[in-house]
This record gives C-alpha cells, sequence and structure tokens, in this order.
C-alpha cells in the first residue's frame, strides 16, 4: 500500500506543479481509502471532504462505475469514526483550497536527504508554517490550517528559525521574500 500511496503522492505532485487539477480529486480520494484501509479514519474522512470541495470546485466528476466502491469505503470511515467526528473531518478538507489540500496530503513526505542549513533544509511542513506565518497568521491559526497544535506550529518554527539563522518572524519574512 505504501507504494501505492506514494504513486498517488507522486500525481499530486504533478497536478501541483502543472496547475492541472484534473487527477487532483480522484488522488485524494485514492489516498482516502489507503487511509481508511490503513484505519487512519480521520485523515481518510478530512481527504473525502477535500475531494468533494475539488470536485465541486474543478466540476470534474467521478466515473459512476467507481460509484458503489467509493460509497462503501465512504460509509466504512463514517461508521468506524461516527456521525459527528467524521462530518467534523469531513468539514475540515472541504474548507481547505486544492493547494491546501494538496499541501495536507503531501506533508511529510519531501525528500528524504536534505541539507541541514538554508531554505533548501525545509520540509513541506515547515515551508507551508513558513508561508502561513507570513501570510501574518499567528500560531493558533496556523495550527488550525494544518491540523497540528499550536506547540507543534512553535516547534516547526524553532526549527525553521535554527536552519535559516533567523531569530523573529520579521527576519523569517525577509529571508521569505528573497526566495519566492
Amino acid at each position: 500500500m505504501e507504494r501505492a500511496a506514494e504513486d498517488v503522492r507522486q500525481a499530486l505532485d504533478i497536478g501541483a506543479e502543472s496547475h492541472g487539477y484534473v487527477p487532483i480529486p480522484d488522488a485524494f480520494e485514492c489516498l482516502a481509502y489507503i487511509a481508511g484501509d490503513e484505519g487512519n479514519h480521520r485523515d481518510a474522512a478530512r481527504l473525502f471532504g477535500a475531494a468533494d470541495a475539488a470536485r465541486r470546485d474543478t466540476r470534474i466528476v467521478r466515473f459512476k462505475i467507481f460509484d458503489a466502491d467509493h460509497e462503501f469505503r465512504l460509509a466504512g470511515v463514517r461508521e468506524a469514526l461516527g456521525e459527528s467526528d467524521f462530518q467534523v473531518a469531513w468539514n475540515e478538507g472541504a474548507a481547505l483550497t486544492i493547494e491546501e489540500a494538496i499541501a495536507y496530503a503531501r506533508r511529510g513526505r519531501g525528500e528524504r536527504k536534505r541539507p541541514s542549513k538554508g531554505w533548501a533544509s525545509l520540509t513541506p511542513t515547515e515551508l507551508d508554517v513558513v508561508r502561513l506565518a507570513c501570510e501574518g497568521l499567528g500560531n493558533k491559526e496556523i495550527a488550525a490550517r494544518l491540523f497540528v497544535s499550536p506547540r507543534t506550529v512553535q516547534a516547526h518554527l524553532s526549527h525553521v528559525y535554527s536552519k535559516l539563522g533567523v531569530s523573529s518572524r520579521m527576519q523569517l519574512a525577509q529571508e521569505a521574500s528573497r526566495h519566492t
């Protein structure tokens, strides 16, 4: 299953880089199926919500032949979480933009051999934190967007500061402006 997940994430990478969003809803659903099969029901529900929103935004429909299996898998995740928790997770995924949902699906899946210092050393999640911090969001707001705790955001920022040799959000914003 890990190979399948990596293949889907590679498709997400291609879609994100080219802004070719045709395969994106299917990729989200595929990752949701994998997450559900692995028992990661909350992630599965978020991905289902993101897929539904992406289908609405792009008007890309699922092939009818896949509907029965999709409904079966969706029902399994809904049952495992319970309706209330399922709906919360679904809504979290549905609230994401396509770009945010792609980042969520890809998080923690970057290259494994990065330099230890400098801009190239930042992980995909650290880059998301930097982007949101530079948009003026506070740690709690960043945490909500990335589905992590504020303490995790603070840890990411500490790592970013160390890797980039900066000590404030102002310096971070200046450094980020040179790399975007």
